[in-house]
């Protein structure tokens, strides 16, 4: 990188800052802080859906993987991905939507409480929160590499400056801050997108390179299962995508719920889920060609698409597309930092502090505000140990840690909403969890803590989930735990016109949940 690469860089990091200060304006309380008070448009939210998915992961382990296997990458991971949003965007987004508008709630799992009890409540919070440290955390490291590859800089040095800048913006301008900086990162994106793919091109065959390279790739390169990517991860991997992208990890669900009507819930979720379809196909391209063009040094190939870009651009395009791979992080770790925020600040301090429980709106906004800083804090020094053994490496945490871990996670948090598993209580979710956890443990770990081999890929990440799914179902059927106040806030959930009792849809969240928001769910 030469001085005008640093220019485009230090522009980047300066348009976030001014952005995040211009959204502290319209940031008044947890609402406005949380879920954008119900005020962000639909192809906004669509967008910083699309966006908060991403990460440099995608230019580090998803390179390897495209760099080794090739249109594989594509078919095991975003095509999944799109069409699990698409299934969600009829079944998920606007339910979604319906615990701000109907519940009153600025958190995802505030619903948790009455829907099952506190007990799950906590579990789910915890477990959750302990897991995006470690996932977010490979976010950092990732981008760090990039970072360490363009410009020298050290690993704990990238970490600290990318995680440093995000804490600025999105602490101060909280879920309006994440959406507009991820709008402006998706349309650099798009650029450097696209003068990459134009880059490829040139080097090889022109334009006819997209019909004429596959027989010169490497032999595999085309089949759309490759290596430990098989069939069967394929459909795991799918279902799995379902939970995580329509909500499971919380950060998603946010963008359905800041949204003004459960109709633009699911507008947006059909935007992201194009976007999904269509733009990591001119991302992943590049990548596919890259054996033709470099010879990646890391044995996973994850350096390979940072050498081509150091190796087919020109200065300050090369800028650009380095402000491409932290636009992607910081918009991942931006989001995920407000949405463990709110479930720390709306769903776990409330029940450990007697004192949290009566913060008025500006303590709120303050406990929500340090305690993104916190978490971010966290997953910054987990970063610096996401290479160790215990982690092995980045895509490893990302794939196999977030995906094995996410569904105990996430079963009870999004099939709680459907009436179809109403019967399913306390028992069941509890007992899904938790069978869930020890699953992913004997799965991949023995006794002493060492890593399992032998097991494939698909197995690791889809049997917790598996597990946890079959437990809910069935205790819900053995032991049903129905009630005529968990009916009545799946009412409300479920239906159009709020279901009985409803008065209308409500846009405000309570300054903090107390003793009357956490039994009432058949009144506005």
């Amino acid at each position: 990188m030469n001085s005008l690469d640093w220019t485009v860089l230090i522009g980047y990091f300066g348009v976030m800052v001014a952005i995040g200060i211009w959204s502290h304006k319209r940031v008044d309380d947890v609402s406005d802080f949380f879920t954008a008070g119900g005020r962000m448009p639909w192809w906004l939210s669509g967008v910083s859906h699309h966006m908060s998915g991403y990460s440099a992961v995608m230019f580090t382990g998803y390179a390897g993987i495209a760099y080794q296997y090739g249109v594989t990458s594509l078919v095991t991971w975003s095509l999944p991905i799109a069409v699990g949003i698409a299934t969600g965007a009829r079944l998920f987004a606007p339910r979604l939507n319906r615990l701000r508008s109907r519940l009153r709630v600025a958190s995802p799992l505030e619903y948790l409480k009455n829907r099952y009890n506190v007990s799950t409540q906590q579990a789910l919070a915890w477990s959750g929160l302990l897991l995006k440290i470690v996932d977010v955390g490979a976010k950092w490291a990732a981008i760090a590499t990039l970072l360490s590859v363009f410009t020298g800089i050290g690993i704990t040095q990238g970490i600290f400056v990318t995680g440093c800048i995000t804490a600025i913006y999105c602490t101060v301008g909280g879920l309006w801050a994440d959406a507009l900086t991820e709008l402006g990162q998706f349309i650099i994106q798009l650029a450097a997108g696209v003068a990459m793919l134009v880059a490829v091109m040139g080097k090889l065959d022109g334009v006819s390179t997209l019909w004429t390279v596959w027989d010169k790739l490497p032999s595999g390169h085309t089949n759309p299962t490759a290596g430990p990517y098989t069939i069967t991860f394929l459909l795991a991997f799918l279902f799995i995508k379902t939970f995580e992208y329509n909500g499971g990890m919380w950060n998603q669900a946010q963008r359905y719920m800041a949204t003004d009507s459960a109709r633009s819930a699911t507008r947006s979720a059909w935007l992201s889920a194009i976007l999904w379809a269509v733009w990591p196909t001119v991302l992943f391209f590049p990548m596919w060609c890259a054996p033709l063009l470099v010879h990646a040094n890391k044995p996973d190939g994850s350096d390979s698409y940072a050498l081509m870009t150091e190796t087919l651009l020109p200065h300050g395009m090369l800028g650009l597309v380095v402000v491409g791979f932290f636009s992607h992080t910081m918009a991942m770790c931006s989001s995920d930092a407000n949405a463990i925020s709110a479930v720390f600040t709306r769903d776990i301090m409330p029940v450990a502090s007697k004192a949290a429980r009566g913060w008025n709106a500006r303590a709120g906004l303050v406990a929500a505000r340090l305690s993104t800083l916190a978490f971010l804090g966290l997953s910054m020094t987990v970063a610096t140990q996401v290479s160790s053994p215990t982690f092995k490496d980045i895509i490893t945490v990302v794939i196999k840690w977030v995906a094995g871990l996410m569904g105990p996670i996430a079963i009870p948090f999004m099939l709680g909403l459907l009436k179809p598993f109403r019967r399913s209580g306390p028992t069941a979710a509890l007992t899904s969890w938790a069978a869930g956890l020890v699953a992913f443990f004997f799965v991949n770990y023995d006794l002493d803590g060492s890593q399992k081999a032998g097991v494939a890929l698909q197995w690791q990440v889809s049997v917790p989930l598996a597990i946890s799914l079959v437990l809910y179902v069935v205790i819900g059927l053995l032991k049903p735990e129905d009630t005529p106040e968990r009916d009545a806030l799946l009412a409300r959930i479920n239906s159009d016109d709020g279901g009985p009792g409803s008065t209308g849809a409500a846009t405000g969240v309570p300054t903090q949940p107390g003793a009357a928001d956490t039994t009432a769910v058949a009144a506005d």
